[in-house]
């Protein structure tokens, strides 16, 4: 980059030189041309001169631009390698559509980042006019071209124009109650053209007729619905028709209104409805049947919402139910009608909760003959076409239209936008957002104010292709087996993997997908294929992206803190939170803070624990709000046994690095302990004695060691020696004795048995066998004295 930037600077001073020659074009006839081969400039000057000057300058200017254009395409190519790197291990192409903010926060060069706006178009937008061919809404087609969420806002314009045609449709309930009404309909043909014409020179009348307990009125038998006049401007013919008509016989009080506004609103081109403000009334003195009262009469097929009129008779009466209040709103407002209900007192709240769920509707109440009906109507006329409600009609799939209303009152968004008390001449202005959420084929929708034929035409289409400037054929970055398109490879046929790295054949499947295992896990931890031994990660369940070598990571299922994830105060980052800069906390939910983590002029959580959000976390054992207490901890005597030793008395295995081993301990000689916690032999035997008092922090003490230590006397030898031999002496003469005492027991035994069987013998005690030693034999012959 430095070698670059001092190339621009060269070249920008030969430039400037040349700049100066350039002087010479009055003098000399300096001429210059670009040479587009070898990129750089040549001079042809005729005075030999300046010639010679200014072929230096076209050299030196070249050699500069020939180096300016090395380095830049060296820098082209690090963004390029940058933009085809871009997305991360496992990560899908699709990684790289992303908001501006954050392709730049993932590094991504600015220049590289392709972000095509909304296009708008106008079609037709022809000016406000009055007059004969009025024009009252501004434009009247347009064409969007837009980019998937984000928005387009547009002007609309309307004016109410002056003598705007009207088409008024009279809708009479003819049953029995409605008699004296009827009497003075017949005369108003020409009054309420009167009243109409004032407002505007363009008004047609049309008159449609809808069962009698005396047998002396002329009456007709029950019907649903009968259209008697088409639209005309002729209040005689008005008149003329309405005078023909009778009463029919009521069957029930409620009235078939609904079928009849219903084939009002759909038989277009039998009432002669025309490019005019249209106007229905609809005159009756009770309620309304809807749809579900024909399965009293057993008719469950239900209404078609089309034109059904034989002979200006409405055909389907006794085969269709009648229609609900909601298809009854959709067709007025499809046909921008706008229905007055002239109803009797006792009617006017009911009319007035339908009026609700119909856009542009008024209700009037009517006097008991109906005398007051055209000044009803002229009222109810004013104030509807004063009231200004724009609106769109079917919208496209993934299409949201927003309005925002500015009236003499100020702005107002609203998904409908409104102006009240509109006179005529006064124009509104509309600002018009539409959105499209994803991508769609080209359609189109109507915008326009309600109660109006003039509508604006919206064509749209959306943008969902990028505009890449992709290099052309076979790139090294896919191998050489694959084109870049948009950053991205597409393979060969024979080739697949994110830079057509894996030939199709090359390797056994059990190979391939061994490598997307992560400790003999499950496949991309199953939230992505493995395709050429690497892992092809899926999107999250809100359209964010798994990542990593086995797709274990994303940036969406971090820690959440009143339902924000990270607590909107850092960024989640493979399932963990980075939080910023002065937050804390697993999900960045608390402000860095340690002051309720130690008392005054403390240590934070007593050197025993760190400080989260406040409060303390002890190490293993410690316990209370500033981790001070221990009630499981015994005193390490033992461990600190060579400390107290070589602290205390110079000796021991620490002697000749006790500072540096011992540093955790503090202690003091003391004559008396008032307490003994410990008692420890140091190497020669001796007993040392030592108290241990925990101070701040983790595994710190000041010890307190008694002074004198206790070591045992000298071993007596003599005695020992002495006692040692009597010991031996005195083991064997016990031995000899128990074993004397032994075979005393056994003799005993022995001759016990002897005499017991003795005593069990039959025979005599004399041996048969034994012969005296002594032998004596006398002789015969031996006197005795002699």
């Amino acid at each position: 980059f430095l070698s670059f930037f001092l190339s621009c600077v060269q070249t920008v001073a030969h430039f400037l030189l040349i700049l100066r020659l350039t002087g010479l074009n009055q003098q000399h006839n300096l001429l210059l041309r670009s040479n587009s081969r070898n990129g750089y400039a040549s001079f042809i000057v005729p005075d030999e001169p300046a010639t010679r000057l200014v072929r230096k300058a076209g050299l030196h200017a070249g050699a500069m631009f020939k180096n300016f254009s090395k380095h830049m395409w060296r820098l082209h190519h690090v963004w390029t390698r940058l933009c085809m790197n871009f997305t991360k291990m496992g990560e899908q192409e699709a990684a790289r559509c992303d908001t501006v903010a954050l392709l730049l926060e993932r590094g991504c060069v600015k220049d590289s980042i392709i972000n095509p706006k909304n296009k708008f178009e106008y079609v037709k937008d022809d000016p406000l006019v009055a007059g004969a061919n009025p024009v009252q809404i501004q434009p009247q087609e347009i064409r969007l071209n837009l980019r998937p969420g984000m928005p387009q806002t547009f002007q609309l314009r309307f004016k109410r124009a002056e003598g705007y045609p009207v088409d008024l449709y009279y809708l009479m309930d003819l049953s029995y109650s409605m008699k004296d009404d009827l009497k003075n309909v017949k005369k108003l043909g020409i009054d309420l053209l009167k009243e109409l014409n004032k407002i505007t020179g363009n008004a047609k009348i049309a008159k449609l007729k809808h069962p009698c307990p005396d047998k002396k009125e002329q009456c007709q038998p029950a019907f649903g619905f009968q259209h008697v006049l088409p639209l005309t401007a002729d209040e005689r013919k008005f008149e003329d028709m309405v005078s023909k008509q009778h009463i029919s016989g009521n069957l029930d009080p409620p009235e078939g209104s609904l079928d009849a506004i219903m084939q009002a609103a759909v038989c277009v081109n039998d009432i002669g409805w025309g490019n005019s403000t249209r106007l229905l009334v609809v005159a009756t003195d009770d309620g309304f049947h809807m749809a579900g009262d024909g399965k009293l009469a057993a008719i469950l097929e239900p209404n078609k919402e089309t034109c059904q009129l034989v002979n200006n008779m409405y055909s389907k009466s006794n085969i269709w139910d009648y229609p609900s209040v909601g298809q009854i709103a959709r067709k007025l407002e499809e046909q921008n009608i706008q229905p007055i209900f002239a109803v009797t007192k006792k009617m006017e709240n009911i009319y007035t909760e339908l009026s609700k769920l119909i856009p542009k509707s008024a209700v009037g109440v009517l006097s008991e003959d109906s005398s007051n009906v055209v000044n009803l109507i002229v009222d109810a006329y004013n104030s509807l076409t004063s009231e200004v409600i724009m609106a769109h009609d079917f919208l496209p799939n993934f299409v949201s239209v927003k309005y925002t209303s500015n009236c003499r009152g100020g702005e107002t968004l609203s998904d409908r936008g409104k102006c009240d008390n509109v006179a005529i001449g006064d124009e509104v202005i509309f600002q018009v957002t539409v959105k499209a959420e994803r991508c769609i084929s080209s359609q189109n929708f109507l915008i326009g104010p309600l109660g109006f034929n003039e509508k604006l035409k919206v064509n749209i289409e959306t943008r969902c292709e990028c505009n890449c400037k992709d290099p052309d054929g076979l790139h090294h970055h896919c191998g050489g087996h694959g084109r870049i398109v948009c950053g991205g490879c597409i393979c060969n046929s024979d080739y697949l993997g994110r830079r057509c790295e894996c030939k199709l054949g090359q390797m056994d499947e059990a190979s391939l997908k061994a490598q997307c295992r992560k400790d003999n896990g499950t496949e991309c931890e199953g939230k992505g294929d493995c395709v050429c031994g690497r892992c092809q990660c899926h999107k999250t369940e809100i359209g964010g992206n798994f990542y990593g070598e086995h797709c274990e990571c994303d940036d969406e299922h971090c820690e959440k803190f009143d339902n924000k994830q990270c607590a909107g105060h850092g960024k989640c980052k493979c399932g963990k939170c980075e939080c910023e800069e002065g937050y804390e906390g697993t999900a960045c939910h608390c402000a860095k803070s340690d002051t309720d983590c130690k008392k005054a002029e403390g240590n934070v959580c007593f050197n025993r624990g760190k400080c989260v959000c406040n409060q303390c976390e002890c190490q293993r054992g410690y316990k209370g709000p500033f981790c001070e207490k221990c009630p499981a901890c015994q005193r390490p005597c033992q461990e600190s046994g060579s400390c107290v030793e070589c602290l205390a008395f110079g000796s021991g295995p620490f002697e000749k690095n006790c500072s540096l081993a011992c540093k955790h301990l503090q202690h003091e000689m003391v004559e008396k302990l008032a307490k003994i916690d410990c008692r420890i032999k140091d190497q020669k035997g001796c007993w040392m004695s030592f108290k241990m008092t925990e101070l701040l922090g983790f595994d710190t003490y000041f010890v307190s060691i008694l002074k004198d230590i206790e070591c045992p006397e000298g071993p007596n030898i003599p005695a020992i020696v002495g006692g040692s031999l009597a010991g031996v002496a005195l083991i064997g003469l016990l031995i000899l004795l128990i074993v004397k005492a032994l075979l005393y027991a056994r003799d005993i035994r022995e001759w016990k048995r002897f005499e017991k069987c003795r005593k069990h013998e039959k025979t005599s005690g004399t041996n048969p066998l034994f012969q005296n030693a002594t032998t004596t034999v006398q002789n015969p012959t031996f006197s005795g004295d002699s």
